[in-house]
């Protein structure tokens, strides 16, 4: 038996991997995040597979699953939202998959993050606005290292992408105002590319009344920085005048 992570993407089904829809259509054993991956993923599954809701498990539950279906051969598929490489919780599975010698393999995914870009239209590094984007998350249930607090990371003033986190937009809002600017942009974008997707735009200081009239209480990320609404530098990479290893610039 191999396990695969496989990122089902954002939201639309269209968005997830090729790759990541073969495994699908071969697994045995599907063991998938109910409560945040799309049902319609379920439909390339073949009427055999046994498909586990992990919505309700806990990780000794996954597990067992796992180690019982070690002796035999095949393939389960441990659907994850977006690319598990972040907020994904995969790495205690890894582990534990190693301590048995069950191999593994990730299969990644487009991330809330990038699929927040593209329907904002906006990049998120820009030419003299930020070359940097942050993903981070505010503390809850999960700590967040004491070095890794949002005034640390205002501090530079790069393009923040804050996951988990809408639920304390005041807070977000009081924490970074004195770093970007009250008239800094911001994005909050729910369910990007669901069909109940839901895109609110607005500045910092408004940033608390944005979330609390948009009604959004979670699976939203939070967008801060000037890209989102900012005059930039051109790229160089396409200056006429600039030269490159495939181009000779007429500068």
């Amino acid at each position: 038996m191999k396990v695969f992570f496989v990122g089902a993407g954002p939201g639309d089904p269209d968005l997830i991997t090729v790759r990541g829809r073969e495994l699908l259509e071969q697994a045995d054993i599907v063991i998938y995040a109910g409560s945040l991956v799309s049902p319609k993923h379920l439909g390339w599954c073949a009427e055999s597979t046994r498909l586990f809701d992990s919505a309700g498990m806990s990780l000794d539950e996954v597990a067992r699953v796992y180690f019982d279906e070690n002796d035999n051969k095949g393939i389960i598929v441990r659907l994850h939202t977006g690319d598990p490489a972040v907020f994904g919780a995969i790495q205690e599975q890894m582990d534990l998959l190693a301590s048995r010698d069950i191999p593994f393999e990730v299969v990644p995914g487009v991330s809330s993050f990038q699929a927040a870009s593209a329907v904002l239209g906006r990049q998120f590094t820009l030419p003299g606005v930020s070359q940097t984007v942050i993903l981070t998350r505010v503390e809850g249930r999960t700590d967040v290292p004491e070095d890794q607090g949002l005034e640390t990371l205002a501090q530079s003033r790069s393009t923040m992408v804050i996951f988990l986190s809408v639920d304390k937009a005041p807070d977000i809002q009081r924490r970074l105002e004195p770093f970007y600017g009250g008239d800094t942009p911001v994005a909050v974008v729910y369910r990007a590319t669901w069909e109940d997707q839901k895109i609110l735009t607005g500045r910092l200081d408004g940033l608390a009344a944005l979330v609390r009239d948009g009604e959004i209480r979670r699976h939203a990320l939070i967008v801060v920085g000037r890209v989102l609404a900012s005059e930039y530098d051109k790229s160089k990479l396409y200056d006429a005048a600039f030269s490159h290893g495939y181009r000779q610039g007429d500068g």
